[in-house]
């Protein structure tokens, strides 16, 4: 990288001079062309009749291969600013970022956390719901309970949950059944009583919090210089 001095005396920005020994220009032909080839991508502040004679010409890539990029300060979109800019710490974006597979990471932070998706039975409408809330990492499994006393948990549930988190709502289907939990077996059961021993007929809902990952602090201070949701 070679720096160099604007008029006013200030650093200009850094220009890539390519290593006399490796200079390749077979895919270059006329200054400021553009090429689609992957060889050689210039990012530089020189004129023709300043840029040094031991380097390619100069061309704006419409493509580029990169096996290793490493971003200093900010890559930015046109414009500054752009739509987007990634520091060595974070990536903003002032717009919408749309992916046509999975968006994979160990933490989500939104301001709001919503999916939307064509309305399933109204042409020309969209059906947008809103994500629960809760000061919790939980996780929960539903459903109903028929001639039977034994809630089956799910058995992965052994190394997700905190046993001790586990909570029960009983909904009584039909008739009043007095209906209670008898006891939590190591977090992969739940068994259910009816204290007017009648037939169990009824829904449920077990919640829990996760155990695989720390709890979630709910009341946490403001870092400055940090970027949040809200903007």
């Amino acid at each position: 990288m070679a720096q160099e001095k604007m008029p006013d005396g200030t650093d200009a920005p850094l220009a890539f001079i390519p290593v006399i020994a490796n200079k390749d220009c077979t895919d270059l032909h006329a200054w400021g062309n553009r090429s689609v080839l992957y060889s050689y991508i210039f990012k530089g502040n020189a004129d023709p009749d300043t840029y040094p004679e031991e380097a390619c010409d100069p061309w704006i890539h419409e493509t580029a291969q990169i096996d290793s990029l490493r971003v200093n300060v900010n890559l930015q979109g046109p414009g500054g600013t752009g739509a987007f800019a990634v520091t060595s710490t974070q990536v903003n974006f002032s717009g919408n970022v749309i992916a046509a597979g999975q968006v994979c990471g160990s933490t989500f932070c939104s301001a709001s956390k919503n999916f939307d998706i064509p309305h399933p039975t109204k042409e020309k409408k969209r059906l947008v719901y809103a994500s629960l809330e809760g000061p919790e990492n939980g996780v929960y499994v539903r459903g109903r309970l028929t001639g039977n006393n034994v809630i089956e948990l799910p058995d992965y549930w052994r190394g997700l949950v905190d046993p001790a988190s586990i909570t029960v709502s009983l909904t009584q289907i039909g008739s009043s059944q007095d209906l209670m939990v008898d006891k939590i077996e190591w977090g992969s059961k739940v068994v259910i009583r009816s204290g007017s021993a009648s037939n169990i007929d009824c829904y449920y809902t077990v919640n829990a919090t996760r155990k695989d990952i720390a709890s979630l602090e709910v009341e946490q201070d403001v870092v400055e210089g940090k970027s949040y949701p809200e903007g």
